[in-house]
């Protein structure tokens, strides 16, 4: 079982009517969304945010968003928050290829220099110690606003909270996320590890 039980889904009305936000993001209310809801505050604060950093704004699609979201959780190694990227993205519009050889965007032609450059910043800022520096920096604005770089380090603190939050909390996967991580990331190795539900 998980570190904490996540209570049901009408535990807090409040949350589960913000959390419906995430019937078009993943298909079904994450765990995590309902542990969270042991202290209300905690879980409407993390909806409204997360509804606040994946809000398009600028030319960083809903898609690359999911995939930053994915770099990250892989650097940070929490298969949780590895498969809800990857199964987000899918239903945001990344393509078979991407999705596909994700973990190859350096040099898959499925990925522009633009996408690259995002994925790259999502790798340098989700690693420790942190490894932004002035490469990152200056290939970034070749591409990209202050604004889009914003929303990415947005994303990529989000996941951040994400990925300590399911990992400590060992949170049971759900089925449609296991799905999506076996199609898309399992022959890189993928395994719901902790996060079967019988761990702790």
């Amino acid at each position: 079982m998980p570190l904490v039980n996540p209570l049901d889904a009408s535990h807090d009305l409040e949350t589960k009517e913000l959390a419906t936000f995430f019937n078009e993001t993943l298909g079904f209310c994450p765990n995590s969304v309902l542990t969270m809801q042991h202290r209300p505050a905690i879980s409407k604060a993390f909806i409204n945010l997360n509804k606040a950093v994946m809000a398009n704004e600028g030319r960083v699609t809903a898609a690359l968003k999911r995939m930053i979201a994915w770099v990250s959780s892989n650097a940070a190694g929490c298969r949780y928050c590895q498969a809800h990227a990857i199964r987000a993205a899918e239903r945001y519009g990344a393509n078979e290829a991407q999705l596909n050889h994700i973990w190859e965007y350096k040099t898959h032609p499925a990925f522009s220099e633009a996408e690259r450059a995002a994925l790259d910043f999502s790798l340098a800022a989700s690693v420790v110690p942190n490894a932004v520096d002035k490469k990152i920096k200056d290939t970034l604005y070749t591409y990209w606003d202050e604004g889009e770089i914003v929303e990415m380090l947005g994303v990529i603190s989000l996941f951040g909270y994400l990925n300590r939050w399911n990992d400590s909390m060992g949170t049971t996967l759900e089925t449609p996320a296991i799905d999506s991580g076996d199609q898309f990331l399992g022959k890189h190795g993928f395994e719901v590890g902790k996060h079967n539900g019988t761990k702790y």
